[in-house]
């Protein structure tokens, strides 16, 4: 019995192979079962590659502005679902017009300074030591400015820009990688210690200042992102994660930090993320770090169009770089009355939190918009009370302050006329 057993297992097997052979399919002869490295239509099943690719159906992508010195690609949020924004969509900013193509085999990440032990570490290097996963958004301190909302105009002069345009300058993944604090333990601090400078190996070493107490707190080197290796436009193979802060300190292609007694007062610092302020007497704030809380409504918006009344899901993005959203509410009759929306799970700390209300429109003029708060118990302000506060730009009518202003979270509305055509709203 045993031995006609094994006679059959053995004919199965060689059954397996010669059936691979005929197939055309040497790998299996030589006991491997990988599939080719070239995804050739003879290699694969009709349509599926080693690396997937979405239906041809599916066209949603991020817009574009290129310039002289520097990309920027926003995230088309009106189609997004979920919190998660997948690697190819997710926004990107570049200072300089090509991505710096690095070998991960010759990367190094040095930390010295005021560190007893200085050290240089290879990727091999970081993904031996302790490694955490975390849901983290990144926003960069211009996202939604006024200039978004007035930049030019398409056809019909009350559209504006779509919410893709405004507010596509942020984007939510699942980071993966080396808590910074781990790194800063093996080196060690010495006294005195209490800035990093990092920077990147691109063309133009951008490189930016952090506390340390931050630095210590929940920052990251990631190498990472949404389960597969960090895009080369996200920094690969390393980058700096710095959740809740404006995104360029989280600094991408990272190579260097170095530990410091102060702020280094970079470049880049000085020359694009300072802003002049009335209320200090019209002289620069240095540093704002942390991004404020802020919601907006992906659907309905500008650029959309209602096919008709009846039952809509209201649905958007709420966020905040002091922690987690702790209540959204929203209006459809422009803040004279307010309904609390529905938090999908997961509500993460600074990360992208999604939120639904359902809504029946009976075909008149509508005007949605949300209001996040955090779990600090800050409110998002409405635009004249951003304005009242921090005397910024108040849009198209004061030609005269063309300052770009930072950090800007008022209030989004979007105006729904009767034939179901979405306009932006924020300064009708």
């Amino acid at each position: 019995m045993h031995s006609n057993r094994s006679g059959r297992r053995r004919f199965l097997k060689h059954g397996a192979v010669l059936a691979a052979l005929a197939a055309g399919t040497p790998d299996l002869a030589a006991g491997q079962s990988e599939v080719p490295d070239t995804p050739t239509p003879e290699a694969h099943p009709k349509g599926v590659l080693t690396y997937g690719e979405r239906s041809r159906f599916v066209n949603s992508g991020r817009g574009f502005k290129v310039g002289i010195s520097h990309m920027t690609y926003y995230t088309p949020l009106q189609d997004s679902a979920g919190i998660i924004t997948p690697a190819p969509l997710h926004f990107m900013q570049a200072h300089f017009a090509r991505l710096p193509e690095i070998d991960p085999e010759q990367h190094r990440l040095t930390i010295h300074g005021m560190v007893d032990r200085p050290l240089s570490f290879s990727l091999e290097d970081l993904k031996r030591l302790p490694s955490v996963s975390r849901v983290h958004y990144l926003e960069c301190h211009g996202n939604s400015s006024y200039n978004d909302h007035i930049s030019p105009r398409v056809d019909d002069p009350r559209v504006g820009l779509p919410v893709q345009s405004i507010y596509g300058l942020t984007s939510c993944s699942e980071w993966t990688g080396v808590p910074l604090s781990v790194l800063l333990k093996e080196v060690g601090l010495q006294k005195g210690a209490s800035w990093l400078i990092s920077e990147g190996a691109d063309a133009e070493k951008w490189h930016y200042s952090l506390p340390l107490e931050k630095a210590l707190d929940d920052v990251m080197v990631a190498y990472a992102q949404n389960g597969e290796p960090v895009r080369p436009e996200q920094g690969y193979p390393l980058r700096l994660l710095v959740p809740g802060f404006e995104a360029p300190y989280s600094v991408k292609w990272l190579s260097h930090i170095k530990v410091v007694d102060r702020p280094y007062m970079t470049r880049d610092e000085n020359g694009n993320h300072t802003t002049v302020r009335a209320d200090l007497g019209g002289k620069s704030r240095w540093y704002h770090w942390e991004m404020p809380q802020k919601s907006v409504i992906t659907r309905p918006s500008a650029g959309l169009k209602l096919p008709g009344p009846g039952f809509y899901e209201i649905t958007g993005l709420a966020w905040s770089g002091r922690g987690a959203v702790h209540r959204v509410e929203v209006s459809t009759d422009g803040g004279r009355s307010w309904k609390d929306a529905k938090l999908q799970a997961p509500v993460l700390r600074k990360a992208h939190t999604r939120f639904t209300l359902d809504w029946t429109w009976d075909g008149e003029e509508a005007v949605l918009q949300s209001r996040c708060t955090d779990e600090r118990g800050e409110v998002q302000p409405s635009l004249a009370e951003l304005n009242r506060h921090w005397d910024i730009i108040s849009g198209p009518d004061h030609p005269e302050k063309k300052q770009r202003p930072f950090h800007v979270n008022a209030i989004q509305p979007w105006r729904v006329e009767k034939d179901g055509s979405v306009y932006d709203a924020m300064f009708s």
